[in-house]
C-alpha cells in the first residue's frame, strides 16, 4: 500500500483507505481506484458508516451566517441547539464580508441559514422550517 506522491508534494506514503476490523479480523476495505492525482472518492467516514449502518440518516448539513451582536443570529442558533442540529457559523466581519453576504443570498439580512444546500432564509423562516 506503499506509493510514492512526491509529484503531489507528499513524498512517500499510504495508499488512501479505510477498513472495518473486527477481533482483529478485516471485514471490509475500502481502497481507493489507482488513478492519476491523489483520490478520496470511497475511504471517507461516510461510505464507511454507509456500509456499517445502510439505514441510519446522516445529519444535515447546516450553515449558518451570523453577526456579532444579532439578537435574530442568536434566536437560529438556540433553535438549531434546541432541535440538537449541529451547524457550521460563518461570522461576518471574521470569516466573510458583507460583500460574500450579498452574493451569495442576494440579501444584506442575517442571519441566513443553509439546510442540506437549500437557502431557508432568516430566522423567522428557520423556525417556520422547524415546525
Amino acid at each position: 500500500m506503499l506509493v510514492d506522491k512526491s509529484h503531489l508534494g507528499f513524498g512517500k506514503r499510504s495508499w488512501r483507505y479505510s477498513m472495518l476490523v473486527k477481533d482483529g479480523v478485516i471485514e471490509k476495505q475500502f481502497i481507493e481506484p489507482e488513478v492519476e492525482g491523489d483520490p478520496f472518492e470511497v475511504s471517507d467516514a461516510d461510505t464507511m458508516l454507509r456500509y456499517i449502518n445502510p439505514e441510519a440518516k446522516a445529519p444535515a448539513s447546516i450553515t449558518l451566517i451570523t453577526k456579532p451582536g444579532c439578537p435574530y443570529c442568536a434566536k437560529a442558533k438556540a433553535m438549531l441547539e434546541k432541535h440538537h442540529m449541529a451547524y457550521e457559523e460563518i461570522v461576518l466581519g471574521q470569516d466573510a464580508t458583507l460583500r460574500s453576504l450579498r452574493a451569495i443570498t442576494a440579501s444584506e439580512m442575517v442571519p441566513q441559514v443553509f439546510i442540506n444546500g437549500d437557502h431557508i432564509g432568516g430566522s423567522d423562516d428557520l423556525e417556520k422550517h422547524l415546525a
